[in-house]
């Protein structure tokens, strides 16, 4: 067995599988309205970040993923008091202020009675989004940008190293502006405009643009390979073709605006046709990688359980299981052991992907 497939090997565990894996878990949480099974999901999310995030400082997303989920329940939850009606619920809690409408209008409220139906159901629907940021947050504390975009396919280099060049250049803008701002403040100019602190931010940006330019090309980036025009004009086309299928696909899955056959008959349809269109663009594209990321046992473990979590809520949604949707939002949710079970699967990276490499501070004795 080679030493990548090994579970125990400290080594980064490749950023597309850790996105797939979040992916999945979204897709579950999209499935249920359940709170019980929503904090199951973020609880696990939680766990798999705790586990194995690096030391990085993009690893601290998650918690700005948590605090973003609960300004989005709270602007729900806002959302609905003011525009709620009666019709919503007839356990009223407390009466807003109501401000009178013209007549075009009539259809909306603002203020009024607020019932406890109307509440609950925006806490259930808010925390259903925030669950589903909160796994986009896990993957994005979990995988790096940059190894993300260096791993995409041959056709997409260009997007990914424009990408990189983004990724890397931002801090800096945020570090000449910090630097600039001192140095006003150290010739005693409290107060700047922004076209004083943005000009000098811009002139070093585009320098460094200038001098990245000129270092990328001496080093042969840009080199392409010749491609006859109708093949580019072919390969394009397909890939915007199976990008569509796969975003049709998506969408129905989460929203069932399809039937679950003919949703994935779409996705399995977009998948291919973009990965076969991808694999003739890269015949464009002439690039060597440096230490490419492994894809091997523990890509594949930690992928199928955010497969079989997500699978799990999509059949018991569609075999009608009582709990993924609850009848009224004043009951008391129950606890349904499939989706649970499906759920908890979701754990297994936490064990399959592989320990990270920690950095040791060193102490003077």
């Amino acid at each position: 067995m080679r030493a990548v497939h090994h579970l125990t090997l400290p080594r980064a565990l490749h950023p597309g599988a850790w996105w797939l894996w979040a992916l999945g878990l979204a897709v579950a949480a999209s499935r249920t309205r359940n709170p019980v099974l929503l904090i199951l999901i973020l609880a696990v999310a939680g766990f798999v970040v705790a586990a194995r995030r690096s030391d990085a400082p993009w690893a601290n997303s998650y918690l700005a993923f948590l605090k973003l989920g609960l300004v989005v329940i709270g602007l729900r939850v806002v959302l609905q008091a003011l525009l709620s009606t009666r019709s919503q619920g007839n356990t009223l809690l407390f009466t807003l202020p109501q401000v009178p409408l013209p007549d075009w209008a009539s259809g909306v409220k603002l203020g009024g009675e607020v019932t406890a139906e109307a509440l609950v159901t925006a806490l259930y629907d808010g925390g259903q989004l925030a669950v589903m940021l909160c796994c986009i947050g896990a993957a994005n504390a979990l995988a790096s940008p940059r190894r993300l975009l260096k791993s995409l396919p041959g056709a997409l280099y260009e997007m990914g190293v424009a990408c990189v060049v983004a990724l890397t250049f931002a801090p800096q803008l945020v570090t000449d502006a910090r630097r600039i701002r001192g140095a006003r403040r150290l010739r005693g100019r409290t107060r700047g405009s922004f076209r004083t602190t943005a000009m000098p931010v811009l002139e070093g940006a585009l320098d460094r643009s200038v001098e990245l330019a000129a270092a990328m090309d001496s080093r042969g980036y840009g080199r392409t390979a010749h491609v006859p025009r109708r093949q580019r004009q072919i390969t394009g086309a397909s890939v915007l073709l199976g990008l569509l299928g796969i975003m049709l696909g998506v969408y129905s899955l989460l929203t069932d605006a399809m039937a679950a056959p003919a949703a994935g008959g779409a996705l399995a349809f977009g998948v291919l046709l973009a990965t076969g269109a991808m694999a003739v663009g890269r015949q464009r594209v002439t690039r060597t990688r440096y230490r490419p990321d492994p894809w091997a046992l523990p890509e594949w473990l930690v992928i199928a359980s955010g497969a079989l979590a997500a699978a799990a809520l999509i059949i018991a949604a569609a075999r009608g299981v009582e709990g993924l949707v609850l009848p009224g939002p004043l009951v008391v949710p129950p606890v349904p052991l499939l989706p649970v079970l499906g759920i908890l699967i979701g754990l297994a990276p936490a064990v399959a992907a592989p320990p990270l490499t920690r950095r040791r501070e060193l102490v003077a004795a």
